[in-house]
């Protein structure tokens, strides 16, 4: 048995000098993939390329194919050859402004367009950066501080929320998002004291059927409620859908929504959330190669981005169908329309969805339905994501302060893995504590590797040293600093969030790059606290390490930064700790 054992005993003791360097180097590439795509996220930006205005083509092809609508969409192509695929803008828009929301509905098919998130500006004004670059003699640059636009409905940016009515075959027709509706104001306000208000919009047919869209607001919400009331004055039944999508055009600027360099850039583009197979991501190329068709129960179709997504969400109790198309001009279109409903003659019916247009808080998503929060995607480590999350959450409602949450989580995570650190730390400062020894038997050993090699391994079991076991805390940091990464990029909590000082957005690059520099000096002292590699290439390498690092994490968020300088700072105290413990006892 101890014969078989000298040949693995021999390899594990030619590589263990190895694994150590090979995973540092491995997380030196992980930090620099990341770190190319945070630039991806906030660095230049090409310019868009503007859409031609679409016309033509007819208004069929914008319009859901649901069984047994075919006169409807026929009819609607009719009426609205001469109109163009999207939208658009008519000169007839209603502007309505609540707490939180600024947007315009087009009475032609009652699309919302155009709509602002009043609380979240495109840039943030930092007087406390720009004092400080005046006072150093640096130029200020001027901030967009407009707020964020997220339905758009200029042809290069062209982003909207439809819906409308599908008539069944032989029955009347209803209004699509082509259809001119009437209203008699042109604004609406949230006054003070008001907790909703509701925008009605109607069309009434000569056949006597009457439809009110009405969409109503809340106070401090981003979600929107639809209702399309059917009034059959008719002596006729009449059948149809209610239909709700969103339209969208390439996203040029992000690589049509899809992934950046590494892979490691947050997903752009569409989902979907059905009974069955729960959260699924439908990209931009998934429509171009076909179209979605899945009944559902239930469930929700959406648009997202960085930070702020876009929902439609019809009721969990009925029966759903999704859908998907790539439009000829390049302009992509995600919705869901109903089961049919036949309303008798003299009798009326309502048709109700709900439009959620905001920020990705999750707390808030979860209360407006099941799996809404998914769209915050920390992609393969959600599992972990979350509860990161959830923790910074509670340390921010006690503290009222992200950078203290990040400094928070990073305790909780140091005590979490605390037996684990001490167990390597101290095999670390029992390796350092033999480094001498082992370097006279380098020396002693120089032209007989397999003899170094086998004293090399009978000095560890002397001295009760695990030489892996500094790898240890490398690979417990690696996936803790991917998530992180991940909920920094993802969690809107932490756009324009300040910390303290100079710190005012914890989510970009500290302006004077002093927490990086900071890092790097904190990773030189914890770099003097483990012993060297006997390999003097790999140790010139190693000493190279604290420099790379410190020039990849000054692009990072203030906020991952932040959390590896109070990483380090409590791996210097218990490191230095554990090696005065360990020294005293020689």
């Amino acid at each position: 048995m101890k014969v078989a054992l000298i040949p693995f005993q021999k390899n594990l003791v030619i590589r263990m000098d190895n694994i150590r360097f090979v995973l540092i180097v491995t997380f030196a590439m992980l930090v620099f993939m990341l770190q190319q795509a945070w630039q991806q996220d906030y660095g230049p930006k090409p310019e868009v390329a503007a859409i031609a205005d679409p016309v033509a083509a007819g208004a069929k092809e914008d319009l859901p194919v649901a069984t047994g609508a075919a006169a409807q969409t026929e009819t609607a192509e009719q009426n609205t050859s001469a109109v163009p695929l999207a939208t658009a803008s008519s000169a007839n828009v209603i502007t309505v402004k609540t707490d939180v929301l600024a947007l315009q509905i087009d009475l032609q098919g009652g699309t919302i367009q155009n709509l602002d998130l009043l609380t979240y500006s495109v840039e943030k004004s930092n007087t406390v950066v720009d004092k400080l670059r005046t006072l150093v003699g640096l130029s200020v640059a001027e901030k967009d501080t407009a707020p964020v636009r997220l339905f758009n409905s200029s042809q290069e940016k062209l982003f909207v929320a439809q819906s409308g009515l599908i008539a069944d075959s032989g029955f009347a027709t209803a209004p699509t998002h082509h259809t001119v509706f009437k209203n008699e104001k042109t604004s609406y306000d949230l006054k003070p004291g008001e907790e909703s208000l509701t925008v009605p919009l109607t069309w009434t047919d000569s056949s006597g059927l009457t439809i009110t869209k009405s969409f109503t607001f809340k106070r401090g919400s981003y979600d929107i409620t639809l209702e399309q009331k059917v009034k059959n004055n008719s002596d006729k039944p009449w059948s149809g859908r209610q239909y709700s999508q969103l339209l969208r055009a390439p996203d040029t600027s992000s690589n049509g929504g899809g992934m950046l360099t590494g892979g490691m850039r947050a997903y752009a583009g569409g989902v979907i959330y059905t009974e069955k197979d729960k959260y699924q991501k439908i990209s931009y190329d998934d429509m171009v190669d076909e179209n979605l068709d899945v009944a559902t129960k239930g469930g929700w179709t959406a648009l997202i981005q960085h930070y702020f997504a876009s929902a439609w969400i019809p009721p969990a109790d009925q029966e759903n169908h999704f859908y998907t198309k790539a439009l000829n001009d390049g302009r992509y279109v995600i919705g869901t329309y109903s089961a049919p409903v036949t309303v008798n003659a003299n009798s009326d019916a309502q048709f109700v969805a709900q439009l959620f247009a905001g920020p990705k808080i999750q707390p808030m998503m979860e209360k407006i339905a099941p799996g809404l929060e998914l769209t915050v995607d920390y992609s393969f480590l959600t599992f972990i994501g979350k509860p990161i999350y959830w923790l910074l959450n509670q340390i921010h409602d006690a503290a009222g302060n992200w950078g203290v949450a990040i400094i928070g989580v990073t305790l909780c995570i140091k005590l979490l893995f605390f037996p684990l650190s001490q167990s390597s730390y101290k095999s670390m400062a029992k390796m350092r504590k033999i480094q001498p020894r082992l370097k006279e038997l380098q020396e002693r050993f120089a032209d007989d590797r397999p003899r170094f090699n086998t004293e090399m391994m009978a000095l560890y079991k002397k001295e009760k040293v695990n030489p892996l076991g500094g790898c240890l805390p490398i690979l417990v940091q690696i996936p803790v600093f991917m998530c992180l990464y991940w909920v920094l990029s993802e969690t809107v909590e932490f756009r324009q969030a300040p910390f303290m000082l100079w710190i005012q957005d914890l989510s970009i690059q500290d302006p004077f790059y002093v927490l990086p520099v900071i890092m790097g000096i904190t990773m030189k002292i914890q770099q003097s606290l483990n012993p060297a590699p006997i390999d003097p290439i790999q140790a010139k390498v190693m000493k190279m390490f604290p420099i790379v690092f410190t020039i990849f994490f000054l692009f990072f968020p203030a906020g991952l930064v932040l959390y590896w300088v109070v990483n380090n700072t409590l791996s210097i105290i218990q490191q230095s700790y554990i090696t005065k413990q360990i020294n005293k006892t020689a």
